[in-house]
């Protein structure tokens, strides 16, 4: 018992681990997963308007792309976009891996986020788009106004729940072989673990993550009753809460995106 607590839970090499896991590994890990989920998220709307187009030359491309990015072990990818692209990389962005890093882990996300656009889209009612087009409006007009903002509203909870999957595979970024200031947790743990012979380090950098991603896993849980209680008041009475004012009630139905309705309302 003595040798397992001590090579797991070492609290003096897990202390003088923690300025590199906080200073650098944390850091690097959430710019990392910040910026592959701005870039997943840009490249998933695109992918998720190709699938919901029905024009076959946008939407067979788009479903491919999310199949084979879903169908693929992301440690597969990542090896074969940061080493594939690397004489791209190279003319770009120099010597450096990261942005590669970046790019990888946001095309692997962008599969996983179109799917999530592509179900919040068709979440809402056809009769929307239905009625965008017999007030005048495009087929792409209708989507961007009415549409898309409410099938977005509806797919938050997902969204975030994406961001903490990204924050995990950012820990496979170590096959790229990063330099030292830009090692993520998982590469700082990793290190210190062999050159120590001792496995703490490796369990602090796991604390660390979840420092990151339980209070995101309750605040997902947090938004997720609140966006159900908004689309169905009557839920907040359900579970023995009492129920807010009409006005309060009509204020945030105001606050949603409109309806076609209100659109066709607002323009007479």
């Amino acid at each position: 018992m003595n040798a397992f607590l001590q090579n797991f839970l070492d609290w003096n090499l897990m202390a003088q681990s923690l300025p590199a896991l906080l200073g650098t590994g944390l850091v690097n890990t959430l710019v990392l997963s910040l910026f592959s989920t701005a870039l997943g998220i840009a490249a998933g709307m695109v992918l998720a308007l190709m699938a919901v187009s029905h024009v076959r030359w946008l939407m067979l491309p788009a479903h491919a792309f999310v199949d084979v990015f879903r169908g693929l072990p992301a440690a597969l990818l990542i090896l074969l976009i940061g080493q594939g692209l690397a004489p791209v990389g190279l003319a770009v962005f120099g010597p450096n891996p990261y942005p590669l890093a970046i790019v990888a882990l946001g095309l692997i996300a962008s599969a996983y986020i179109a799917e999530i656009f592509r179900s919040g889209i068709q979440s809402v009612g056809r009769g929307q788009l239905l009625a965008c087009q017999a007030l005048g409006m495009s087929y792409w007009s209708g989507m961007r106004h009415v549409v898309v903002p409410q099938g977005v509203r509806r797919i938050l909870p997902a969204l975030a729940n994406q961001f903490i999957s990204i924050v995990k595979d950012s820990s496979l970024v170590y096959f790229l072989g990063l330099l030292t200031s830009q090692r993520d947790l998982f590469t700082i743990g990793q290190n210190t673990s062999v050159n120590l012979a001792n496995l703490s380090p490796l369990v602090a950098a796991g604390l660390v993550y979840l420092l990151v991603t339980i209070p995101l896993t309750h605040a997902i849980d947090h938004l997720d009753r609140r966006t159900n209680r908004f689309a169905n008041p009557r839920a907040g009475a359900a579970d023995g809460r009492a129920r807010r004012p009409l006005m309060g009630h009509l204020m945030r139905r105001r606050a949603l995106p409109p309806t076609a309705a209100e659109i066709a309302e607002q323009r007479h």
